[in-house]
């Protein structure tokens, strides 16, 4: 007779435990029934027994084993070693639980942070959805929290600029100190000591980063030795605040690059003051309170050219690099709009309201003069046309992308305290394209 409702019993599921884990695991339950009292004394007995747990007597039997053998040092039963270790493992349980937690929802905050660097949107659980919906694109927006706070200076911080290489800022601050910091870790790395008031602005050096410039209010200029964090060089000749610094960015295919290719291949030493091929620039131009705008040569420390277009207070600068010249047949107008994308340009700007343009190479000539803020303006920076996103857009005609690039190339932004911002193009004479109305305050940077 076959009674089918009878079941066979489940298999053992083969637990896979070391030998030294499956000796810990007997002795702390055999300690665990031990503390519980007499009521669990048999139990504790018995599962001594059963696995071979070292008991007093046990071990009392295997040292008297050892010693008649001469053999102290072998033992054939591990012995407990003290201590509650089954509540120590049974506590720690909980706690690698909440720990495990913890770094799921700092993963999942992360991948939020980080989402726009892949171009993809983060989810709830933290993953990424690189499947953007179409016309639209990710910003890249600051967004909370912040992924680190640093904090050294003891005043104002008026100015920061990162490395062009390596996970580096500089601070500059109201205390007069410059600090060095790495911005991937949130790590402090040095200060620069020299200035002896406000300092109002920093800049590293295009290419290799290996200097970095600020300016005062004490009226002088410092160049930095990134790697030897000393000053190299001390630049005096305004004779009011200065308010920014800025390395100029060198003419395509200038002589000095061609020299620090030649020395990397050579090895070729150096000698005093500041190489403009170890610099990546052979100019840096500052503005100041005094209303003039100076190029200053690296090599010699000397002031090269002034200009005194402005009428006031010259408060900001931006720089753009050269760009080479697009090839092919063009027209006229592609013609002018590409002979002013090969140039190398500093726009300057302040109390007087009107920005000038300036060709930032030897003849320094003005390319053109804009004029509409109805305040001081606080800000200027150039747009490349390597920073527009060029995802999902459809492949343009030849001599519409060639336009397109040199018009991007050409664009100017300027934030002002009568509360826009207003977009311009240095082609063609120059012309405001757009102006945005947002803000409820002074804009202080673009």
């Amino acid at each position: 007779i076959v009674n089918d409702d009878v079941k066979e019993p489940p298999p053992t599921q083969t637990m896979v435990l070391t030998e030294r884990q499956r000796s810990d695991l007997h002795a702390g339950i055999y300690e665990y029934l031990l503390s519980r009292g007499s009521d669990y004394a048999v139990a504790a007995e018995a599962f001594a027994a059963a696995s071979g747990v070292a008991t007093e007597d046990t071990k009392d039997d295997d040292k008297n084993n050892n010693i008649e053998n001469g053999d102290d040092k072998k033992k054939t039963r591990r012995s407990t070693g003290g201590g509650p270790i089954l509540e120590k493992k049974w506590t720690a349980v909980p706690r690698l639980q909440r720990r495990v937690l913890e770094l799921e929802r700092q993963v999942a905050t992360n991948a939020r942070l980080h989402a726009h660097r892949t171009g993809g949107a983060a989810d709830g659980d933290g993953s990424t959805n690189n499947t953007m919906m179409p016309g639209r694109e990710r910003r890249m927006l600051p967004r909370p929290p912040a992924m680190h706070t640093l904090q050294s200076h003891s005043a104002v911080v008026t100015s920061v600029t990162l490395h062009p290489v390596y996970t580096m800022a500089a601070s500059a601050s109201e205390d007069g100190k410059i600090i060095l910091w790495d911005h991937e870790s949130g790590e402090y790395l040095r200060t620069l000591r020299g200035h002896t008031n406000v300092v109002t602005s920093v800049d590293f050096s295009p290419g290799q980063g290996k200097f970095l410039a600020s300016s005062s209010t004490d009226l002088s200029i410092k160049i930095w030795d990134v790697k030897e964090f000393t000053c190299v060089r001390t630049l005096r000749g305004h004779d009011h605040t200065i308010s920014c610094v800025k390395f100029v960015p060198p003419p395509i295919g200038a002589l000095f690059l061609e020299k620090q290719q030649q020395k990397t291949n050579t090895n070729e030493a150096t000698g005093g003051g500041i190489d403009p091929s170890e610099a990546g620039s052979k100019f840096i131009v500052t503005a100041s309170r005094d209303a003039t705008v100076k190029f200053w040569d690296l090599e010699t420390g000397f002031c090269d050219h002034t200009i005194s277009d402005h009428s006031d207070w010259v408060r900001c600068i931006a720089v753009r690099g050269a760009k080479s010249t697009i090839g092919g047949s063009k027209g006229k107008e592609q013609e002018e709009q590409a002979s002013s994308s090969s140039l190398a340009l500093v726009a300057t700007s302040g109390n007087d309201r009107t920005i000038y343009v300036y060709d930032a190479n030897d003849k320094r000539t003005k390319v053109c003069e804009l004029r509409g803020h109805d305040h001081v303006v606080e800000a200027l920076s150039f747009l490349c046309s390597s920073l527009l996103p060029q995802k999902g857009s459809a492949a343009p005609s030849k001599s519409s992308s060639a336009a397109s690039t040199t018009s991007t190339w050409d664009y100017l932004a300027s934030g002002s305290r009568d509360r826009t911002v207003r977009l311009w193009t240095v082609a063609n004479g120059g012309s405001c394209l757009m102006t945005f109305r947002a803000h409820e305050n002074w804009v202080r940077g673009v």
